[in-house]
């Protein structure tokens, strides 16, 4: 309780998004700190979307800020990153999280894999690019490897005949077919990011149009 006054405060200070960051997280198991914070640096590592580590989703957002997110088309929402993503004035409170004194958490390890999956998701495809990687490692690989056998038949004669070569080609035709999967990969996480409609650019505020409210012109922008 004693956080939401220092949000206040920051409210009035002007910021629009105040959230609480965890400067300690008592009655957690190390499995579970550490989890945490490997999820948010790998996160943060694959989007662009500046989301601060060690948040929960507990802060205080400003009405206008409320209004957009309201008005985002996307059903599969990740809260903490569309916070981030929707930009405004925000700062953190910091905070020591105390030890659950009653009830069971609900987040189980199913629930935060699926939870973190929906995170990666949301805001990144680069998991799409890892079969382009991938195929280009092999190919490349694979390549270098037909050739070191080809010169050791040619000068050496110490090549192992048939499935050597075999293997080399396999390989390659391998990658190959994975860096064609990366590429269908690439249209696939575009048509993904065109289908959430997210606005081009959000307008904080706006002056000088009338009497009419800055919140009410932003929803009357983004919904055009």
């Amino acid at each position: 309780p004693e956080v939401i006054l220092e949000m206040i405060i920051k409210w009035k200070q002007g910021y629009d998004v105040a959230y609480g960051k965890r400067l300690k997280r008592k009655g957690e198991t190390y499995f579970k700190k550490v989890t945490a914070k490997m999820f948010y640096r790998l996160l943060r590592s694959m989007t662009t979307v500046d989301i601060p580590v060690d948040t929960g989703d507990f802060r205080l957002i400003d009405r206008k800020v409320c209004d957009v997110l309201r008005n985002l088309k996307e059903k599969n929402r990740y809260v903490r990153g569309l916070v981030s993503w929707v930009g405004f004035k925000q700062t953190s409170v910091e905070y020591v999280r105390e030890e659950r004194f009653a009830g069971e958490t609900k987040y189980p390890l199913k629930k935060m894999i699926r939870f973190a999956l929906d995170g990666i998701t949301s805001f990144s495809y680069k998991p799409l690019k890892l079969a382009t990687y991938l195929g280009m490692t092999v190919s490349l690989v694979s390549f270098v490897y037909l050739v070191i056998i080809i010169m050791q038949k040619l000068f050496t004669n110490s090549a192992e005949i048939g499935w050597t070569s075999t293997v080399a080609i396999l390989l390659f035709f391998n990658g190959m077919i994975l860096m064609l999967m990366g590429v269908i990969g690439e249209y696939i996480g575009r048509i993904y990011e065109e289908t959430k409609e997210r606005p081009l650019y959000i307008v904080r505020e706006a002056n000088g149009y009338g009497e009419q409210d800055s919140s009410d012109r932003t929803t009357e922008i983004l919904r055009t």
